[in-house]
């Protein structure tokens, strides 16, 4: 006798109460390998560490295919074979997107607080890439192990582990894309919204600016020169006024450098500049108004590389039943709502969005404090957030239909 999705739910909920500590112990055991996005050494350990997690948990995959980086973190896919339906037409297949990849600096690790107190009397739990988004990984591998072990039919399921995401995803884009392409549903394992899944996010540039002047001694010919530092930083000033929050477009420059000397007029600056926008429409704005700006030395030329990275996310119509869907697990899980949200950070969810397929970002953890020192989960949501990914793939076994 089938049991009732009501009945079933409570099982699942409960063993992922269960094992709660074996989860979080994967968790920490993630977080303790250094995986900043410019560290190859370090993401080739890390990623041979999730890998043999994931077969640890699962066993070994039916298929498996590792895309070198060059100069980014490899991506790494595994694919197990749905069980009930077979693999064949009518068969679900859903891609688990996470990135291994973090913002901190090796030796970030050392000297960091791994337990933190907090005002609420919850538990937290922090360390490099905790929140962003290790967690998520854990619990996806996890996800799939409860799925199964519930008996309940399921899609075939495929892993993709890359890392670069926080550089750009430059070389495991072309692989997202292939992949979410083959798959009828994607779930991006990011951190949540404290709870909420995220629906729409911003599509983001991460330009280069560079002036050119004219070097000259500093003290016998200030003249003769044409500072690139000046020029840059003019540049940079009126570049912060092209934002528009309003509308949603936000521009940091958040990296500077230039010159050769003190004493040297500077010749060469560069700039970093992060920008992010809601529409297309934006972009466009955006891209005319920076190539508008003059600086005051003609001399000094400036030189834009406007590069794209993700365009932005919304909720597509191929999406909004796979939150209807999620929403309708988490019900059944005792929840009482499973809101969403627009984020301005971007995600490898972007690039599945504007393809037109159907994905749900935010499926990770709970916590707060992304990019910033402290990154903090809360252990105590993590048999809930695991049971709701193990719980949607328990009712992807055969494709969605919008």
């Amino acid at each position: 006798m089938t049991a009732s999705p009501a009945a079933a739910a409570a099982t699942l909920t409960t063993r992922a109460q269960e094992v709660s500590p074996r989860i979080v112990d994967d968790i920490l055991t993630l977080v303790r390998q250094e995986t900043s996005s410019y560290d190859l050494p370090g993401l080739a350990t890390g990623l041979e560490l999730l890998r043999e997690l994931t077969v640890q948990r699962l066993g070994r995959p039916d298929h498996e295919h590792r895309y070198p980086g060059g100069e980014c973190g490899d991506t790494l896919t595994l694919t197990y074979a749905g069980t009930g339906t077979g693999t064949g037409t009518g068969a679900g297949h859903v891609l688990l997107v996470g990135h291994y990849d973090t913002v901190w600096p090796t030796g970030a690790l050392a000297g960091w607080e791994q337990l933190r107190p907090s005002d609420d009397g919850r538990d937290r739990l922090s360390g490099p890439g905790i929140f962003d988004m290790k967690t998520g990984l854990a619990q996806g591998i996890w996800a799939l192990k409860l799925a199964r072990e519930s008996g309940a039919p399921l899609p075939t399921v495929t892993f993709l582990f890359n890392g670069d995401e926080e550089i750009g995803s430059l070389s495991s884009r072309p692989v997202i894309e292939e992949t979410a392409q083959k798959a009828d549903v994607t779930l991006v394992l990011e951190p949540t919204a404290h709870g909420a899944v995220k629906t729409a996010r911003k599509g983001t540039g991460i330009f280069q600016v560079t002036a050119t002047g004219v070097e000259a001694h500093a003290g016998l010919a200030p003249q003769d020169g044409a500072s690139a530092i000046t020029a840059l930083s003019e540049f940079v000033v009126a570049a912060a006024k092209v934002a528009a929050p309003d509308r949603g477009t936000t521009i940091n420059t958040g990296l500077f450098k230039g010159g050769s000397a003190i004493n040297v007029v500077a010749g060469q600056a560069t700039a970093g500049v992060d920008i992010r926008v809601s529409s297309e429409a934006e972009q466009t704005r955006v891209d005319e108004e920076l190539d508008a700006i003059k600086v005051s030395d003609p001399r000094v030329r400036i030189e834009i590389d406007h590069a794209w990275n993700r365009p932005p996310m919304t909720l597509n119509a191929a999406s909004a039943p796979l939150l209807a869907l999620a929403r309708e697990v988490a019900r059944e899980q005792g929840r009482d709502s499973l809101p969403d949200t627009a984020v301005g950070g971007a995600s490898d969810a972007n690039f599945v969005a504007v393809l037109g397929l159907p994905v749900l970002c935010g499926m990770g953890a709970v916590g707060d404090g992304a990019h910033a020192q402290g990154e903090f989960i809360y252990p105590d949501t993590v048999p809930a957030q695991t049971a709701l990914v193990a719980g949607v793939l328990g009712r992807l076994a055969r494709p969605l239909r919008g």
